[in-house]
């Protein structure tokens, strides 16, 4: 049957690949008015069904050997707890739900200021080739070494110094991240009942669907996933419902109580075994996000909006944006992390997935589909963005515009024609006082989403809903990732501890769960809570300028990494696939580090900055904690920079001695177990 089938391939597989060849030469090379936002839709699913038919099959059997009558740690170790061996959807929900947090959703917004051109082109190559490559052999390699954490990885295989810097660097990278996305959580959050409702809701479902799978029926994944699925659309339903009324209110959070409630979150979903709360709800939490984003991808092909937005504006050559400073490179690669390649992922790759693995021909759909989802994620994200008139675009994502009148002379200014009444009249439709200046990327997606999804139903007098909606829909995407990467954070500092002391290594001993969990969350915690309560310049907004460069350099660890198990595995001639993408990872990442700290430029180099306030040149409000922040800033990124390259050189000398040395160096994988599990 399978030989049939195979003989339908050219049939199959020569049209999709025309059709997505012409889709994006559409794209890349088209300059006339306007271009259609269907091409962006159509080049993105032709490519990424090629490079998975095609490419993540060779990098599974050539490049990786998979195996699925090796048991996996998760049959291996099977504990109920952490190691739990569960469907492959399930797992595939688990990991897209981790793995897609804010940046798919906000990197590409922010970077639309260049134009279209430069963002989507990183996305879709840079996904193929890197981000879904990343994703898919770091789950393999933590697979093959019992559920290792990337840091644990770097210290085994690497060696003792560049592991040491690996295991600090990750560990400092992973609180700041988590911090980030519970930062941008709480802003979407705070003072919204229809939204804090509905995420509530998610957690008493997801239990239930746990045990459900786990207790009644076994096995019956479709049948309790549309149980789930129906209700959480009930919720959503009544969190509209309830949000003026006194029960809302009790929803309606303030940002400290925000605040606590997620930490208390993040501590509960690391403790308790993983069937219970995380993958469960994860796995719901992916049916909305999929759902969502196909959703949005259909109403593109039928409403067929044009983009607005040029292919390159003037900022992609200036460097001089008005919604950050710094030119295409490094900075493009930068702000538009998760679509393409994220440095989180590899931590998910081998925290929290690989511990729920069944058969290792898994992690093919699993790694590499997964970050595909998440690609097109980020696609339709920058569709949503460049379907905005350019004016109003700006309008909602330039920082420090204080009313409509004085963004529409500013925008206009910059050559991208607007006026107050535009910018009221969808402040209106979206029910909401005033849309200038709600930076950061997320309410500019939620207008886009909204623009999108009311042409396509309700029109106008629905546009208030959807953006709720969008605002909504993007605070649970945030929250997933958050609690998975608590757990993740946790397993690492196990890690780490355990070489010291052994039994703390023990992902079931409760003494160790616990100590670890807290440690972990009151890391993040503390840090959001400065940022949110204490001091709105200090915590995690001091460390908010170093997500994009941090991420992006842990996946140039994580590479790193790759690299050096292809080599140990015999794989030479197969290194190209995660050293060419490593290399330029470490080259716009160090770059953007770099400038980050040292560039002359006042918007971009931190250290300049500094130095301006404290001459006198530039006058800012509480300059004392502007100065230390840009300070503490600077250091950590050149800290966390000269980390990378102590792991990078010692690297590159295990390179050269399993190259230069006649016996094969042994890879750290666990002993070989048959499998007893049937796929």
């Amino acid at each position: 049957m399978v030989t049939r089938l195979k003989r339908f391939d050219p049939i199959i597989w020569i049209p999709v690949a025309l059709l997505g060849a012409f889709a994006l030469g559409v794209i890349a090379v088209w300059r006339g008015e306007h271009v259609n936002a269907a091409w962006f839709v159509i080049a993105a699913v032709c490519l990424y069904l090629i490079m998975y038919r095609f490419y993540s099959k060779f990098i599974a059997e050539k490049v990786l050997g998979m195996d699925d009558s090796r048991a996996t740690p998760a049959e291996k170790l099977n504990n109920g707890r952490d190691f739990v061996p569960l469907d492959r959807r399930v797992v595939y929900g688990h990991h897209f739900a981790a793995i897609a947090g804010a940046g798919p959703l906000v990197g590409p917004i922010l970077a639309a200021q260049f134009g279209y051109l430069p963002g989507i082109l990183w996305i879709m190559i840079g996904v193929v080739l890197a981000g879904a490559v990343q994703d898919m052999i770091i789950l393999f390699a933590s697979v093959r070494r019992d559920g290792k954490s990337l840091g644990q990885m770097a210290r085994e295989e690497i060696g003792p110094i560049g592991g040491a810097a690996a295991l600090i660097a990750v560990f400092v990278i992973m609180i700041i991240l988590i911090a980030v996305l519970a930062l941008v959580f709480v802003n979407a959050t705070k003072n919204s009942p229809w939204s804090v409702f509905a995420i509530a809701c998610t957690i008493p479902i997801a239990i239930g669907l746990g045990y459900y799978l786990r207790n009644i029926r076994p096995g019956k994944v479709i049948e309790g996933s549309l149980i789930a699925v129906g209700l959480l659309f009930v919720a959503i339903w009544l969190g509209g419902v309830i949000r003026d009324t006194s029960f809302g209110q009790v929803f309606n959070l303030s940002p400290t109580a925000v605040v606590w409630a997620v930490i208390i979150y993040g501590f509960v979903a690391a403790v308790l075994p993983i069937w219970v709360l995380l993958a469960p709800r994860d796995y719901l939490s992916s049916f909305m996000k999929i759902g969502t984003i196909l959703l949005l991808a259909l109403g593109v092909l039928l409403v067929l909006p044009a983009t607005q937005m040029p292919a390159l504006t003037k900022f992609a050559s200036t460097g001089l944006g008005p919604v950050f400073a710094g030119g295409v490179f490094p900075f493009a690669f930068i702000f538009i992390a998760c679509g393409a390649v994220s440095g989180f992922h590899s931590l998910v790759a081998s925290g929290t997935t690989p511990k729920m693995i069944r058969k290792e021909s898994d992690i093919r759909l699993v790694g590499y589909g997964g970050m595909l989802m998440e690609s097109f994620v980020a696609v339709m994200a920058m569709i949503a963005a460049i379907v905005l008139i350019p004016g109003e675009y700006f309008s909602i994502t330039i920082p420090a515009l204080k009313t409509a009148a004085n963004a529409a002379k500013v925008v206009s200014g910059l050559g991208f024609p607007v006026t107050a009444d535009q910018l009221n009249t969808l402040a209106k439709n979206v029910g909401e006082v005033t849309i200038v200046s709600r930076s950061g990327g997320a309410p500019t997606l939620a207008v886009g989403m909204a623009s999108i999804f009311s042409r396509l139903l309700g029109g106008s007098a629905l546009m208030s809903m959807w953006y709720h909606f969008a605002i909504m829909f993007e605070a649970l995407f945030i929250l997933t990732t958050i609690d998975a990467g608590t757990r993740v954070a946790r397993f690492m500092l196990q890690d780490t501890i355990g070489n010291v002391y052994k039994p703390f290594a023990r992902t079931s001993w409760m003494p160790s769960v616990l100590i670890a969990s807290a440690v972990v969350c009151l890391g993040w915690g503390y840090l959001l809570y400065q940022g949110v309560v204490v001091d709105p310049l200090g915590g995690i907004n001091s460390l908010f300028p170093l997500f994009g460069t941090t991420n992006q350099l842990l996946a140039g660890v994580a590479l790193i990494v790759a690299t050096t198990i292809l080599l140990k595995m015999g794989r030479l001639r197969y290194i190209w696939v995660t050293a060419v993408p490593a290399a330029w990872l470490l080259v716009v990442t160090l770059t953007a580090a770099w400038e980050k700290a040292f560039d002359p430029s006042l918007r971009i180099g931190f250290f300049a900055h500094a130095n301006a306030i404290e001459s006198g040149k530039l006058t800012i409000v509480n300059p004392a904690a502007n100065i230390f922040n840009d300070r503490l800033d600077g250091t950590l990124a050149i800290i966390l920079g000269a980390l990378v390259l102590i792991v990078l050189a010692d690297a590159i000398y295990r390179w050269a001695r399993i190259l230069t040395t006649p016996e094969r160096e042994p890879v750290r994988e666990a002993p070989v177990v048959e499998s007893q599990l049937v796929a």
